[in-house]
């Protein structure tokens, strides 16, 4: 059995029951799954956890199915890597990277689609559909095809080729659109009223699919030794990954599996060409204003994110900070953690990473602090970012002489020094 006793909005508190709901029909503020924590407490240890699958599943009693054979690729348990080099690079003292190019399409969108696909199965669906920048368009095409579901994905039609491919390998039916992914986000909500047998996981199902988010959390307190971090950096797209990472931290303790409350600064990334959640926060207004993306960070390409202001709530409630960086900046992200730590991050970690390093420069995050950041998606999937800026060292003759002139292998060890 799970330990969910309902849906409550977060807005006007209201109850609701345990379906496949995501708004509230009153004040139309978005639900939330609540769960009985005594039962949960009583249920789970860090014992059972340990003894439990090296995936998602092992916290089980806090997501929102219960099913002895979810549908599962594998996903979770991911690396956290201690920094140093990085840490170095950017004057911090202990650093973590939350490495979730590891899962099993590549990005940490498998986290929530294993839980939204588990549950609109037990809810009785048999398609599922999404509207993607990319990460979730894969995710959704792998776990349906595990599942033997239909799979019906609706993306922006000027995605990462890579994206692309690694969509409609899987078979199911995939459809470009022509605009933005808030056009693409748009016809999904109506659709979702005309297909209503269908499980959209970032509409109908979302309540349950943004649970997954949690484990993010949960795998980072379990890596540390069942203790949390100082503060945290997560990049925003909805914001709603930000949120739940927030909110697994507090269950944690709720249920008894941290001994101290969690006190996790939380700070937000952006990139500068799609950056309201960032842009409220500087201006310290609680206004987040749609803007129309321009950014090589296409799976943070989200306008009108659908959970900015909660997002921006948690941030500045736990003392964090939100910054944006510039497409440059993206790019060097993505070089710098390469080349310290050898983890190959997609435009997103690069907004992660730039982050990290603009905010540790302007001393929000603090030497003195236990420091994670969340890197989401894989290299893989972007390499079009990269190609002005990448290449070979060199180009040589077939000859010794050649490879002799051109390259001084012995000054770079000299140089790392």
């Amino acid at each position: 059995m799970d330990f969910v006793s309902g849906l409550r909005c977060r807005e006007c508190a209201r109850t609701f029951p345990a379906e496949a709901l995501h708004v509230c029909d009153f004040c139309f503020g978005p639900l939330e799954v609540v769960y009985d924590y005594d039962a949960v407490r009583a249920a789970v240890s860090r014992e059972s956890i340990a003894a439990g699958p090296q995936t998602i599943w092992r916290y089980a009693p806090l997501l929102p199915v219960a099913d002895p054979n979810p549908i599962d690729l594998g996903t979770g348990f991911t690396p956290l890597v201690r920094a140093d080099r990085l840490a170095a690079e950017l004057g911090l003292g202990e650093l973590w990277v939350k490495n979730d190019t590891a899962n099993p399409t590549g990005s940490f969108k498998d986290r929530v689609v294993s839980v939204a696909l588990t549950k609109a199965r037990q809810l009785g669906f048999k398609v599922a559909a999404c509207a993607s920048t990319g990460n979730l368009a894969n995710s959704v095409a792998a776990h349906a095809a595990r599942a033997g579901m239909v799979s019906v994905v609706f993306i922006p039609e000027d995605l990462e080729t890579a994206k692309i491919v690694t969509t409609a390998v899987y078979g199911g039916h995939l459809v470009a659109v022509r605009g933005t992914y808030d056009d693409v986000n748009r016809l999904c909500a109506e659709l979702t009223s005309e297909h209503p047998s269908w499980a959209f996981v970032n509409v109908n199902v979302r309540t349950y699919y943004a649970e997954g988010s949690k484990t993010l959390a949960f795998e980072v307190a379990e890596q540390l030794g069942w203790e949390a971090p100082d503060h945290v950096v997560v990049p925003i797209a909805s914001g709603s990954q930000l949120t739940k990472i927030r909110k697994g931290f507090a269950e944690l303790h709720e249920v008894g599996l941290l001994e101290e409350a969690p006190r996790v600064r939380i700070s937000g990334a952006q990139a500068a060409g799609c950056s309201p959640v960032a842009t409220a926060f500087a201006e310290g207004t609680d206004a987040i204003r749609p803007v129309k993306p321009s950014t090589i960070a296409k799976s943070l390409a989200i306008g009108n994110p659908a959970d900015g202001w909660y997002a921006l709530d948690a941030i500045r409630s736990s003392g964090g900070a939100c910054a944006a960086v510039t497409d440059d900046e993206i790019i060097d992200g993505i070089r710098l953690l390469a080349r310290t730590e050898g983890i190959f991050a997609e435009t997103a970690g690069g907004v992660t990473i730039a982050t990290l390093a603009k905010l540790a420069a302007q001393g929000v995050i603090r030497r003195d602090e236990r420091v994670v950041a969340y890197v989401t998606g894989h290299g893989l999937k972007t390499v079009e970012a990269l190609t002005a800026t990448v290449g070979p060292t060199a180009t040589i003759a077939p000859t010794m002489e050649a490879f002799a002139a051109a390259v001084d292998v012995e000054g770079t060890i000299e140089g790392a020094r």
